[in-house]
């Protein structure tokens, strides 16, 4: 029993902050792949995308905001399956998507195939990949920024500032401290946790989530046992305020906060905002 007992220990144990980083896993083992990629296809709920309906209010917001017409060139981080990219492509943007999930690159580029839709689709790790420059916007929506280790954040800022053009703008959301403090810790188990989504065949799941309350980071800790195969998935959050998030991107010469990524009013008691950082 106490070889039991230990494993579980070890099964619940809280890591440091962005001790691991799995996001590959999750984005590229072909099962959970599919599973996201029918998240991001179904217009009607918010899990890997927006919901249709906001991502069409949004697109047309930044086309507006930033003067996409006449062939402005988008970088699209973590793009998915180009659901915001060709949005924003049929409103007269020249966009680039990067993404490092296969499945979501592929549909993307067949979408952009059939439309005709002047979309560039690259697969590969945006933080690796090594881009040429010339864009008048990058975006990074769903949050993704706030998976990123300080590390990582700092180092794609620097990334962004060398990939805009003079006056180009960066525009992403993050969690807000609304999200962090409604966040709970807690653990749960049970066969083919979260209705099979991790794993083709059974398998037991255990779910642990952390707060990290001087860091203001959470966590969703999956450690996944198949018949196989062990593995486990760290999805970290770093939670913001309007002054953390615009203090890093120092080096931009303007830094304005909105609601989300759609030009809504920003409220401390939402769980999300954005950004707009221009580059001078």
């Amino acid at each position: 029993m106490s070889g039991m007992f230990h494993r579980l220990e070890d099964i619940t144990a809280r890591p440091a902050p962005f001790q691991f980083y799995t996001a590959r896993k999750l984005w590229t083992d072909p099962h959970i792949a599919r599973q996201m990629l029918s998240f991001h296809l179904n217009g009607d709920i918010e899990a890997a995308s927006r919901s249709g309906e906001f991502m069409d209010r949004s697109a047309w917001w930044i086309a507006e905001t930033f003067s996409l017409g006449g062939g402005k060139r988008v970088l699209d981080l973590g793009c998915g399956p180009g659901l915001m990219a060709s949005r924003l492509a049929r409103l007269g943007a020249v966009a680039t998507g990067v993404d490092f999930s296969p499945g979501s690159i592929e549909w993307a580029r067949k979408a952009a195939e059939k439309e005709h839709l002047p979309v560039r689709y690259i697969c590969a790790d945006y933080l690796e990949e090594e881009f040429a420059g010339g864009f008048d916007l990058i975006i990074m929506i769903m949050c993704d920024f706030c998976a990123l280790s300080p590390v990582q954040r700092k180092a794609l800022v620097r990334k962004f500032n060398n990939l805009l053009n003079p006056g180009g703008a960066v525009l992403l959301d993050a969690y807000s401290m609304a999200a962090f403090h409604a966040a709970a810790e807690k653990t749960e188990f049970g066969r083919n946790l979260m209705d099979g989504f991790w794993a083709p065949g059974d398998y037991w799941g255990f779910h642990s989530s952390f707060k990290y309350p001087d860091e203001k980071v959470t966590l969703d800790k999956y450690s996944i046992f198949a018949q196989g195969e062990d593995f486990v998935v760290y999805n970290w959050l770093q939670h913001f305020t309007p002054e953390s998030l615009a203090a890093e991107f120092t080096g931009f010469s303007s830094r304005r906060i909105v609601g989300d990524v759609a030009g809504g009013v920003y409220s401390s008691e939402n769980g999300e905002f954005a950004i707009i950082a221009a580059r001078e």
